[in-house]
């Protein structure tokens, strides 16, 4: 079967009765069958299928439609039906005159009928008499009439003619009506319903028959889900279904769920226009509501009478359209109001906003339909706009508050009041777009400075500049702002300081200005955000520890997006994450970007996204942050980034560095930064990617160059960030390139006598590049010092390459069989963080074991705690080192080693490391090694 021809299902029952109706007149019984139903129900479909049932009897068939548009010409309907007896060459040639030519004096009266209707006039008895004469001698008359209920009266007074003359003859009239015949309950009209007949009523196609129809059309049985759908999308409407089905076709072969497009459209519009005017007055108006409403309401939108709008309602309910007061289908509803004029629907949305603001709804529905008919009501709109901006904000739809906003600010003469407005307007774009928030910021700089905004305003106007790089401007302003009286006030300046010096780190030595609180030793600065920049400044500007970097972590939570500054929320991840505390700076991110999901927060996604993949980066998980940064930097564009576009970068082009993709790091250097970048610590975290990058494309030079620049802007702003931007070690290892033991080795001294407890990490890289200037022995203790630190950090990548620089000066002791131990080390620390092995593959290979067999088994002769105390001094700890790791005492590990001694038949410490090779120990022992990964 072709997909859209109409087929009957569920329609049995009514073709028997049609039939039964059929069999009857045949007999000589005159028969009046009348078809009822809602717009689309089928009606006509029936009476078809019914017609053609007949092609195989000898009846003779005369069919005609009534049309609304000809309900005012008379005899319309009746001369369809002659003229197509004409065309059969059937019809009396009298009939025509008959209708043309009536004779004034001829009445019509069947011997016990009821008087007809003062309206019968000549011409419909004659027309009645002349489709009399067109009943075969054998056979029977059918008068199919379709949309009965346009037909016009002449017509109608004419079928009750025919029906009173035909009572004892072979007449079968069939009216397909949409359940009332005519506008107007005329004489004939009661007259007709008051013949015999039978009732013949379509209800909607049950969800079974819809079933059954989708099954025709995919050949096979669809699962409930599907048919159910499709019921509660059309209401088991056959012409709906029809059209859902049509629009299916371009979807592929198979039918799934309804996907509504244009010959459902066209199928709704095809319903709505069937009916009368004001049918089409209450489906607009409530297409243009949206929601219930009061009927009374409908009505004075309709144009029409409560009682007329209940009618209009039943009958659109009938067709399919509405379930209750509201469309089926956000479709349909959005095909009525397209079916409008432009200026109609303006009008009618206009007037819906004065009607819903005159009854006290909400504001956000009153602020849709303004925003519909582009109105701002001079006494009211604005107020109403605002609030519902305010509202569509907090249930994070932010292209509905800029709309609102934009609104009420393009009809706004209040010069202060429009500053407001541009700025609650940037703040809402801010969350997913700050380009877009800058057209309107960028007028409000010298307002700011003036004191023409209000704190907040001023505070959001300066996060502006800092964004854009304007660091200097923005310097200017706290400086001026920082003498405001106000506390609350005090406080908004306090936070716009402490995200300049600390996450931008552009404050300068003598000219920073001092805002209580945010110094090394602060006091609290914001009560409703938990203290949080107090604490961020204890964390980075103090001593590190346990108990600071959770006091940040619990500062972030339990509070909303929109009550936390974001880059106050940035620098506080990154101090915990740079604190040696990775792994909770990673659980704080992963909840907060969570809810910026969630809530459509894309500028929140991007830069949390990014300071992700820092952590990541900080954790030496390299191909996540390569990822991480990738993924930031595609939600946004480059103009929305600003100065902070270097952050994602930076991590970005390290990972790719660290992998050994030095093409990819290279297309990412090759981008357009903006230049005031470069004046914040974004810019320092940029050159020194890029210059590691230089490093690993053997240019030394290029990167001693840009670490020297990043020591000169570090020492310009902001002291207490070089613990966790290490320039000097960066330097260390670029002179160490070009030949230059001697001032590496002074870079990486002077790193390690830094004050304030600066980060693992850093410290550890210090002592890696320190060791390289070092004899062997002195290397590997320095070395080992390096691992624990990382360890403590947990850089997995940092820490395999520091397990290949061990086992390089353990290989160059001539300790072969604890450089391979270690080099295994280093292997598996490499796997952890996917990238390519440190170390020689000879090291990795098993020695030559002679006497050893394919059962020996090491973990089988040392217990957890033997090969645990076993690794370390295999590493060459000694016992306190070991005690100290391990947390036990030294006792305990000369007890253990005794008995590894033992078991391993060893004579001495130098023999372990070849013996834990010989057995297999390190590889064999999944929890010695989990263990020598955490220790410290």
């Amino acid at each position: 079967m072709e997909r859209g021809t109409m087929h009957i299902f569920g329609r049995s029952r009514e073709l028997q009765s049609l039939a039964e109706a059929f069999h009857d007149s045949a007999r000589g019984n005159g028969r009046l069958v009348i078809i009822t139903g809602g717009p689309g129900s089928g009606k006509t479909q029936l009476m078809h299928e019914f017609l053609a049932t007949l092609n195989s009897a000898d009846a003779r068939i005369l069919a005609g439609t009534a049309t609304a548009a000809e309900r005012n010409q008379p005899m319309s309907l009746v001369g369809q039906l002659l003229g197509n007896a004409e065309t059969e060459n059937a019809a009396s040639p009298h009939a025509p005159s008959a209708v043309r030519s009536p004779a004034p004096d001829r009445h019509l009266r069947d011997p016990g009928s009821h008087p007809l209707p003062a309206s019968a006039a000549p011409p419909a008895a004659e027309a009645a008499e002349a489709l009399l004469r067109l009943v075969p001698a054998e056979r029977p008359l059918v008068l199919a009439l379709d949309d009965a209920h346009a037909m016009d009266p002449d017509s109608l007074t004419t079928v009750v003619h025919l029906l009173r003359r035909s009572r004892c003859r072979r007449v079968l009239v069939v009216c397909a009506t949409s359940g009332h015949l005519g506008a107007l309950h005329t004489a004939a009209h009661t007259e007709l319903l008051r013949q015999p007949h039978r009732r013949v009523r379509l209800a909607p196609l049950s969800e079974a028959s819809v079933g059954e129809l989708l099954a025709a059309q995919a050949g096979r049985t669809l699962p409930e889900p599907v048919c159910g759908a499709y019921h509660r999308a059309t209401a088991g409407s056959p012409l709906l279904v029809h059209a859902l089905l049509d629009d299916s076709a371009g979807l592929g072969p198979e039918i799934g769920p309804p996907v509504p497009g244009a010959a459902y459209r066209q199928a709704v519009l095809s319903l709505l226009h069937r009916g009368e005017a004001g049918q089409v007055r209450v489906a607009r108006a409530l297409a243009a509501l949206g929601t219930p409403a009061p009927g009374a309401a409908v009505a004075e939108l309709a144009g029409t009478t409560p009682a007329g709008t209940q009618e209009a309602v039943a009958v659109l309910n009938s067709s399919g359209l509405l379930d209750g007061h509201a469309f089926r289908h956000p479709t349909a509803a959005a095909a009525v109001l397209e079916d409008m004029d432009a200026t109609a629907r303006t009008e009618l949305h206009g007037r819906i906003a004065h009607l819903l603001y005159r009854s006290g709804a909400p504001a956000v529905e009153v602020a849709r339909h303004l925003h519909a008919a582009d109105l701002v009501p001079a006494s009211w709109g604005a107020g109403v706009l605002r609030a519902a901006a305010e509202q569509a904000l907090a249930a994070d739809d932010v292209e509905r508050c800029t709309a609102y906003l934009g609104m009420v600010l393009r009809d706004c003469g209040d010069r202060r009041e429009a500053h407001a407005l541009s700025v609650a307007l940037a703040r809402a774009q801010w969350r997913t777009n700050p380009a877009a928030a800058g057209p309107h910021l960028e007028p409000l700089r010298e307002a700011a400075l003036d004191g023409e905004l209000s704190m907040r305003d001023t505070a959001t106007v300066l996060r502006y500049l800092l964004w854009r790089g304007d660091t200097e401007l923005a310097a200017k302003a706290v400086a001026t702002l920082v003498r405001v009286q106000s506390p609350a006030d005090a406080q908004i300046v306090a936070e716009v300081e402490f995200v300049r010096q600390w996450f931008y780190g552009v404050a300068l030595p003598g000219r920073s200005v001092p805002v209580a609180g945010l110094d090394a030793r602060p006091r609290p600065v914001r009560a409703d955000a938990g203290g949080l920049a107090a604490r961020v400044a204890a964390l980075v500007g103090g001593e590190a520890t346990d108990e600071s970097a959770a006091a940040v972590a619990q500062a972030l939570q339990g509070h909303r997006l929109d009550h936390l500054n974001l880059e106050l929320v940035a620098m506080s991840l990154l101090a915990i994450a740079h604190a040696d505390r990775p792994a909770l700076a990673a659980e704080a991110c992963d909840e907060l970007l969570e809810c910026a999901v969630e809530r459509r927060a894309t500028t929140w996604r991007a830069l949390l996204g990014s300071i992700r993949a820092e952590i990541a980066l900080l954790q030496g998980d390299v191909t996540s942050a390569s990822q991480g940064a990738l993924d930031a930097l595609g939600i946004l564009g480059a103009q929305s980034w600003g100065v902070l576009i270097g952050l994602p970068l930076s991590t970005a082009i390290s990972a790719y560095t660290a992998l050994g993709s030095c093409a990819e790091a290279e297309e990412l250097l090759r981008r357009d930064v903006p230049e005031p970048m470069f004046r914040t610590v974004f810019g320092i975290q940029y050159l020194r990617a890029r210059g590691h990058h230089h490093l690993a494309t053997d240019r030394p030079f290029a990167a001693l160059s840009d670490f020297e620049t990043c020591g000169r802007l570090l020492r310009e702003g902001n002291p207490n960030l070089q613990k966790g931007i290490p320039w000097r070690s960066d330097l260390a290892l670029a002179n160490l390139r070009i030949g230059k033991a001697r001032t590496a080795r002074e870079y990486a001294e002077e790193q390690l006598r830094l004050p304030g407890g600066h980060s693992s990490r850093a410290r550890a890289m210090a002592l890696r590049l320190l060791a390289a200037t070092c004899r062997p022995h002195r290397r590997a203790s320095l070395l080992r010092e390096a691992i624990d630190l990382l360890k403590t950090c947990g850089d997995r990548y940092a820490l395999a390459q520091a397990y290949a620089d061990l086992s390089a000066a353990h290989y160059e002791l001539g300790e072969y069989a604890r450089a391979r131990l270690v080099a295994r080390q280093a292997a598996r620390e490499a796997e952890a963080c996917r990238i390519e092995s440190p170390v020689d593959a000879h090291l990795l290979e098993d020695p030559v074991r002679p006497d050893a067999t394919e059962s020996e088994d090491g973990s089988a002769l040392l217990s957890d705690a033997e090969c645990r105390v076993a690794g370390l001094a295999a590493l060459g700890y000694t016992n306190r080192e070991i005690s100290t790791r391990l947390h036990v005492t030294i006792s305990t590990v000369e007890q253990h080693l005794t008995r590894v001694y033992r078991k391993l038949q060893v004579a001495s410490r130098a023999e372990l490391p070849s013996k834990m090779l010989e057995h297999r120990i390190p590889k064999l022992s999944d929890r010695w090694a989990e263990t020598h990964s955490s220790a410290g």
